[in-house]
């Protein structure tokens, strides 16, 4: 009897250390990220739902548990690791319809709005930024105008990356071209060898820069904007982090736009949601890419302005050149 009640006994000691154990593990593990730097501070709220944590003076604190949903944001050197290895198994793709183009300019508005870019209402045209333009083409002469947006085309084999000498700019596995402008040292090698022109020089202080001056930088956002560095179009590849389409492909509201996953041979279009195969789009439409004889290889495609379902109107004043395809 004496025996059995020994064994409960070192059974039931057993069990509170093994509580003791997995309560210190799990104060320890929220400790770690404390010391991290996710969370920095708390301050305990008059609901009483509170709960001990373990800091990184290891003291143990209570805290407010609605502080706890910042534990899961990630720190600003985990954006970076993040926005330099890109999403795996993707290779993003994107295509423009030329017919389809009005120039409606909801797709420069939407990238300048989540991009911290200076608009022609915020301030002076010298401030002007644009991640995404639309040009007004005629093949020739006698032919009729299109209209044309031209981002950044992520090419396969960028010219940028390869002049940049402090690896601020590079190529991800998932195909997107990026600015990390916490290493941008402003010395525009890239904007000259980019021959799309796609590269924008923060000559000014950004748009809201007091807005955003306590944010963490975020590299697939590129947010907050830094005077003296590079910016240009990044595929929204924050918005395809969440499973979203780009900002401008989402904004357009006349299926301009087609976006996806050329590994999976889909792409989805922006207006009307409709998901066909890329391959077939490509070859039935004749799709062709900006100055092939580079062989920069870009990852946005073009199709004919044919079948065009806006009559063309010219939006050119009094003056301006004339551009050809």
């Amino acid at each position: 009897m004496k025996i059995k009640k020994q064994l409960e006994q070192k059974d039931n000691n057993t069990k509170n250390t093994r509580r003791e154990f997995l309560k210190k593990g799990v104060l320890a593990g929220v400790g770690t990220i404390l010391a991290g730097g996710i969370v920095t501070s708390f301050n305990a709220t008059a609901s009483g739902k509170t709960v001990n944590v373990l800091g990184p003076d290891g003291k143990v604190k209570t805290v407010a548990k609605e502080h706890l949903k910042d534990i899961g944001k990630k720190t600003e050197a985990q954006l970076q690791k993040a926005g330099r290895e890109g999403i795996p198994n993707r290779r993003w793709v994107m295509v423009i319809d030329l017919g389809k183009c009005k120039n409606d300019q909801r797709c420069m508005e939407a990238c300048q709005t989540h991009h911290q870019l200076w608009t022609s209402k915020d301030g002076k045209g010298d401030k002007v930024q644009h991640h995404i333009n639309v040009h007004e083409l005629k093949r020739n002469e006698k032919s009729g105008g299109f209209f044309m947006p031209k981002t950044c085309q992520h090419c396969d084999n960028p010219p940028c990356t390869k002049v940049c000498p402090v690896d601020a700019t590079y190529k991800r596995d998932d195909g997107i071209v990026l600015i990390d402008n916490l290493r941008c040292i402003g010395c525009r090698f890239c904007v000259a060898a980019c021959p799309y022109s796609a590269r924008v020089f923060n000559w000014h202080n950004p748009k809201d820069e007091e807005k955003y001056a306590d944010k963490k930088y975020n590299v697939e956002l590129n947010v907050p904007q830094k005077r003296g560095t590079v910016t240009k179009c990044v595929f929204s590849a924050d918005r395809l982090r969440e499973g979203e389409l780009p900002y401008c492909v989402s904004a357009c509201g006349n299926g301009v736009f087609w976006f996806g996953d050329e590994n999976e041979d889909a792409v989805t279009n922006g207006t009307t949601k409709e998901t066909v195969r890329l391959s077939k789009l490509l070859k039935d439409n004749a799709a062709y890419t900006l100055m092939p004889e580079l062989a920069t290889r870009p990852r946005v495609y073009y199709l004919p302005e044919k079948d065009r379902i806006f009559p063309f109107e010219s939006k050119k004043k009094e003056g301006d050149v004339n551009h050809h395809a």
